[in-house]
């Protein structure tokens, strides 16, 4: 019988390798995923609607203005915490122990929503629970997918990643779909139990395929050293001490309020991605020239990315006031909620995921990140182009009709396409050995910035010009950056090529390993 042991060893082994044609560790990211995304969107369904709804529908009543900017707020600040939480992986918990801290987190947030009591406290408590719990799992679970295809191609990476992301708005889609009808019109607090428990279930999902993982994201890949670790204790304490006592200078002024919150973190978002660059290129050690030429290119990239989400992560917020305010929701003979319009993203996004996972398989080099983004942006800006429309028809007194959001969010979701997944993919290539986990949050603070934003633009531009107007200049915006990114592609997938990672990488050898990512 000792005899056969190995054999029988062997054989899960092989199989395990396989989920799509990929490894079998995707298939426990794609379901936590999935299910930390089932909790994030069914809550950005509810969570406008909530704030605007009146105090005899148990809402908090807040004007468009103030509430857009809020649920702005919410929808980036979950990323602006991703720069820390890839620090903290990278350098004390490992990727794999961040992403359970922060599901839990994420978790107790939600039950704190969920607690049926009067008042925004403990809503706005879960909020900031979410937004620190996100912190910690949303970069590194995707550094994990990355660090799957180690040492693979570039191409069946952006192939695995497109399936990771159906997972993303497989979550989405669930979310969306069943919390808005459990909240309904005043049942808010049966909604933000619903995210629970979807997170709930991604946690247990998640433990249960620990094994599958293999060696990924076990341990820091920069351990702190004694030294780093007291200097590290006493920055933060030193940080906390000095917040606390601006907030309640803050507050002392009478100037802390709902509308002047969201413009601080929205300063201080666009702060901590100018510091991170000056950081990573001035500051950060074992960085070799080949690696700091993609980061070179990753700049104009994350420009253009910034531009992307500052109109496409406005779901939640501008489009579903929108929705709710311009858009005939009974006009299918069915009553869609306002915050259940964002499905047509999830269902094109179901649809589309593996089409261009195989486009940009069959493209190859040929196609190179740049073009990608330079499309993503276009695409994106054209759909705000016809919302300027909509919103002209609405003015004069005419309900949209519920099909033309068919038409707007399919444009954004192939701007989404030709963007998020591969905006992924190219992180994890370009970051630095050492550095995975805080270029992946570097990437994230992307959103984190541009969507607050779109809704500091949103609260700026409508009382002034209107929402017509809003819509064009921010859509003008994103066509200009869309052009102007694919005259420099060329430029940007050179310095791409010198690390190793762009179109050009396939066609001469580095002249030394050390050039490369040290993979």
């Amino acid at each position: 019988m000792s005899h056969s042991e190995p054999s029988h060893r062997e054989y899960p082994a092989a199989r395990e390798k396989t989920f799509f044609g990929h490894p079998r560790g995707l298939a426990v990211l794609f379901g936590t995923e999935m299910w930390e995304r089932f909790s994030f969107y069914g809550l950005q369904g509810i969570l406008l609607v909530f704030l605007t709804a009146n105090v005899m529908q148990n809402g908090l009543g807040l004007e468009d203005t103030v509430a857009v900017p809020i649920a702005s707020l919410y929808s980036g600040a979950v990323y602006l915490t991703s720069l820390p939480g890839g620090w903290i992986a990278d350098r004390v918990l490992g990727a794999r122990r961040a992403v359970l801290i922060g599901g839990i987190v994420i978790m107790c947030g939600h039950i704190s929503m969920a607690i049926p009591v009067s008042g925004a406290g403990l809503v706005f408590f879960g909020l900031f629970l979410i937004v620190i719990g996100s912190g910690l799992l949303k970069p590194n679970i995707s550094v994990m997918v990355g660090r799957l295809y180690d040492g693979d191609s570039d191409a069946r990476r952006d192939a695995g990643f497109s399936v990771f992301y159906m997972g993303i708005n497989l979550g989405g889609f669930l979310g969306i779909l069943i919390t808005p009808y459990l909240a309904g019109e005043d049942r808010w607090h049966l909604g933000f139990g619903a995210a629970a428990i979807g997170m709930a279930i991604g946690l247990l999902w998640y433990v249960r395929g620990w094994s599958r993982l293999t060696g990924t994201g076990v341990g820091p890949s920069r351990p702190l050293g004694d030294a780093e670790r007291g200097k590290v204790v006493r920055i933060v304490v030193i940080s906390l001490v000095v917040a606390a006592v601006a907030i309640a200078i803050w507050a002392a002024t009478g100037t802390l309020t709902l509308s002047t919150v969201p413009t601080v973190v929205t300063i201080l978002s666009i702060a901590a991605a100018v510091w991170y660059f000056i950081y990573i290129f001035g500051e950060a050690k074992d960085v070799t020239p080949a690696e700091k030429a993609g980061l070179r290119a990753y700049v104009g990239l994350f420009i253009a990315s910034v531009v992307f989400w500052m109109l496409y992560l406005q779901m939640g917020s501008i489009l579903t006031a929108f929705a709710s305010n311009s858009v005939d929701l009974d006009s299918w003979s069915f009553h869609l909620p306002a915050g259940g319009v964002q499905n047509f993203n999830t269902i094109f996004i179901l649809i589309f995921s593996p089409i261009f996972g195989i486009l940009w398989l069959k493209a190859g080099a040929g196609f190179g990140t740049a073009y990608k983004f330079a499309l993503g942006v276009g695409l994106t800006g054209l759909s705000w182009v016809f919302l300027g429309y909509l919103q002209g028809r609405a003015d004069s007194g005419i309900l949209v009709a519920l099909g033309w959001m068919v038409v707007v969010y399919l444009l954004l979701t192939w701007g989404e396409l030709c963007v998020s997944p591969v905006g992924l993919s190219v992180t994890t290539q370009l970051a630095p050995t050492a550095l995975k986990g805080q270029l992946m949050g570097v990437w994230f603070l992307g959103p984190a910035v541009g969507t607050p934003l779109g809704g500091q633009a949103f609260a700026f531009l409508v009382p002034r010009y209107g929402e017509q107007a809003f819509f064009f200049i921010l859509a003008g915006i994103a066509i200009l950056t869309a052009v102007v990114l694919a005259i420099f592609s060329g430029g940007l997938h050179r310095l791409m090529g010198q690390g190793g990672h762009g179109p050009e990488a396939n066609l001469e050898t580095p002249p030394e390993p050390e050039l490369g990512r040290g993979e």
